[in-house]
């Protein structure tokens, strides 16, 4: 009888740590945390997203004022296409600047929106023309080791 309370006990315990792990791993992959009702959508246009995932969080002074919808490649012009979903009560200029950064340990991406002075604001299907691209570690590394290389010669 004991042996069985005792397997009983440590199915529980499994149990418990299996949902801890699937909590854990949706409150990563941002699949939680959605507190945003009504949005408006507008569109940036980047030459190299990095790890940008679509559901990333889209910050401003670290504030999160949206999710990443969609991304698209355009095959016309050559880039990236990222459409953005903006929570309505916030309101940005029609030059603001969307630049993608790294936050955290696990290198998780998302769009910092840093707002301009225009006195018109962003609308719903707007493009947001001034942007930066995701820092790539290997391209940095490779443009150190070729400059260099170019030095020596």
């Amino acid at each position: 009888m004991e042996r069985a309370k005792l397997d009983i006990w440590v199915g529980i315990f499994v149990i418990l740590g299996i949902a801890a792990m699937f909590g854990l791993a949706t409150k990563v992959g941002n699949l939680t945390s959605n507190s945003i009702k009504e949005t408006y959508q507008v569109f940036a246009n980047f030459e190299n997203i990095g790890g940008l995932k679509p559901r990333a969080a889209v910050k401003a002074a670290g504030v999160v004022v949206g999710r990443v919808d969609s991304i698209v490649f355009d095959t016309e012009a050559y880039h990236a296409v990222v459409k953005i979903k903006v929570d309505t009560r916030y309101i940005f200029p029609k030059d603001t600047f969307a630049n993608i950064y790294t936050a955290g340990l696990l290198g998780e991406q998302y769009i910092g929106l840093e707002a301009g002075g225009d006195l018109e604001n962003l609308e719903d299907g707007d493009l947001i023309t001034q942007t930066q691209d995701a820092v790539v570690l290997e391209k940095l590394i490779s443009q150190f080791l070729y400059n260099k290389a170019a030095e020596e010669d």
